[in-house]
């Protein structure tokens, strides 16, 4: 057992457009993790068969696209996603967007971009 946070994961990633990401448990049930996303920047349209995602937002302003509908979410503030919708998180602010992403099980090999 150890303390885990962004100064202290698992590992890091990149992903996006210059987006960084801290995993903080990873495992085949459970993947929880702490992104950041600059200003202006999103996420690509995509979904999962098997993961349920829940997004915390710990600071800025959070649009969430899912199943063509728009969804603003605050710092403070959860948003959750069903398995199988389509969806993607966007920052469309000029600050910086950063929050905890926990999916139940693993997104690992579940990513796929919606049919068009």
């Amino acid at each position: 057992m150890k303390t885990l946070s962004k100064y202290s994961p698992l590992s890091h990633y990149k992903w996006g457009e210059n987006c960084d990401g801290w995993v903080l448990v990873d495992t085949p049930g459970l993947s929880v993790k702490q992104e950041h996303m600059p200003a202006n920047t999103a996420e690509i349209l995509h979904y999962h068969k098997q993961s349920q995602q829940f997004f915390f937002i710990l600071s800025g302003t959070a649009t969430f696209e899912v199943d063509g509908e728009v969804y603003k979410v605050e710092a403070g503030q959860g948003f959750y996603i069903e398995a199988g919708k389509p969806h993607r998180i966007i920052n469309n602010t000029d600050d910086g967007l950063e929050f905890i992403l926990s999916s139940q099980p693993s997104t690992s090999g579940d990513r796929f971009a919606p049919i068009p």
